[in-house]
């Protein structure tokens, strides 16, 4: 055999071998590069009832409330957005656990394990703060797109917003459902762009944030109340519990019996990266909107905003018209986003306390009790823009509203996940309780506070 045919014969696997060690490092890298993909694409699927319910926390009421934060009080106030959010994600923890633990929504815990007097007392108080919170926003959505379409008529537009959250309610599956209100979510990002679009001292901004600054006076006390009021809602408490009920029931778990049994550390933790992220993006949406309109309005002396609408008239001589085209997108996508799970939730929690067949899964003619109080609801949030109520006093007051009932809620939330004959071994941590106790407290206290304010 001659010497060249050897050399080739062994230099052959030296060659392989190179040539896949290079192959090796190219796959190792593609890997690389599809690894944070995947961890994306597995963090999305995580997000569900959290993020929506984080989502809808931002409803033109909310937007209003931060807008007037920001335009009437500067960066004064904007230490709220990080002062909050311990309380909202602990008290929104709690609704979540109790609907995986118990296998059923918060309105039936209440049911089960209180008189009725008390659950009656919260079903009206929430149905009350929801029906006005719906008229509130339908009435803000047609103001909003009116600033981009001033022709279109207002009472149409209020009937039009009205009947089209109906019909994705009632006739379409929750499956798509779902994943339309997941998608809607991500318009609130266009806060946070409008945000970056104007000039902003962001050391001043986080300065601010970091740093409360308190002082007290009867419109602040109000304009805390609205905060934490729009911020920590008695309706999201309701949607959140009933909406992991539905999410369990998805996967087959259509009795309550299952739905405790495949209750698990793996599925409480996937539940609260979903809660921890919605509430999170629930209050760096009201950080962005309230740093906007304090760099802009405030800045400038406009310190009057009573709708999200105003804020984006106002914001458009200072910021231009990308800001104020973003504002009104916002009214609208949040306005579509929060109505459903305001009527939503004021039926999971007549209906549970009555006994009724509840469920967004279910076709209408299995739970047309459900759905007639989502009709109701939304009937009466229509009349409210007709009967000479001001739709712009409606949205911070509504806000206001919503701190007063909530420590009614809140009260029961705490108490309920931290029982161990509801909970079993998912019942609240102590630091869960202690924070849990402080929110009741706190919003107290603002809701005493601006009832007086409003009364002197």
């Amino acid at each position: 055999m001659s010497k060249n045919i050897l050399k080739k014969l062994f230099s052959a696997p030296a060659e392989i071998l190179e040539k896949s060690v290079e192959v090796g490092k190219e796959l190792k890298q593609d890997i690389a590069k599809e690894e944070p993909v995947k961890e994306a694409v597995e963090y999305w699927k995580t997000l569900g009832p959290g993020l929506i319910t984080g989502a809808a926390d931002d409803d033109p009421s909310g937007i209003a409330t931060y807008s007037q934060m920001g335009a009437s009080q500067g960066f004064s106030l904007i230490w709220l957005s990080l002062f909050s959010f311990p309380f909202l994600v602990t008290i929104q923890e709690m609704c979540a656990r109790i609907g995986l633990a118990t296998g059923v929504g918060l309105a039936a815990n209440i049911k089960k394990h209180y008189s009725k007097k008390i659950l009656y007392l919260c079903t009206a108080l929430l149905l009350f703060a929801n029906v006005f919170n719906i008229g509130a926003d339908l009435g803000a959505m047609a103001k909003g797109v009116q600033l981009l379409f001033p022709y279109l008529n207002f009472i149409f537009l209020i009937l039009f917003f009205a009947v089209l959250s109906l019909f994705l309610q009632i006739f379409i599956s929750y499956r798509k459902y779902s994943k339309y209100l997941k998608y809607l979510t991500l318009i609130l990002f266009a806060y946070v762009v409008s945000a970056f679009s104007v000039d902003i001292n962001w050391m001043e901004v986080f300065k601010n944030t970091v740093i409360p600054n308190i002082h007290f006076s009867k419109d602040i006390i109000i304009l805390i109340c609205a905060a934490l009021g729009t911020t920590i809602s008695p309706y999201l408490f309701f949607w959140q519990s009933s909406q992991e009920v539905e999410e369990e029931v998805l996967k087959g778990e259509t009795t309550v019996a299952m739905r405790r049994a495949d209750n698990n550390k793996e599925e409480i933790h996937k539940m609260r990266i979903d809660v921890w992220s919605g509430m999170f993006v629930s209050n760096i949406v009201m950080f962005f909107i309230i740093a906007a309109c304090a760099a802009t309005l405030y800045a400038n002396g406009i310190t009057n905003i009573a709708t999200a609408s105003d804020a984006a008239i106002a914001l458009r001589p200072f910021a231009g018209d990308f800001a104020f085209v973003l504002f009104a997108l916002g009214i609208l996508g949040t306005g579509l986003l929060a109505i459903p799970v305001l009527a939503g939730s004021a039926s999971y929690a007549i209906s549970e306390s009555f006994g009724w067949k509840t469920g967004l899964y279910r076709k209408l003619k299995q739970a047309t009790s459900f759905y007639g109080v989502i009709i109701v609801a939304m009937g009466l949030g229509i009349l409210l823009n007709f009967i000479g109520l001001d739709p712009i006093k409606m949205l911070i007051y509504s806000a206001v509203l919503n701190g007063i009932v909530s420590p009614f809620m809140i009260f029961f939330i705490v108490h309920l996940s931290g029982d161990r004959g509801v909970m079993g071994n998912f019942k609240n941590k102590k630091i869960s309780n202690i924070i849990g106790w402080l929110t009741f407290v706190l919003i107290s206290l603002v809701g005493i506070g601006a009832i007086i304010s409003l009364l002197i």
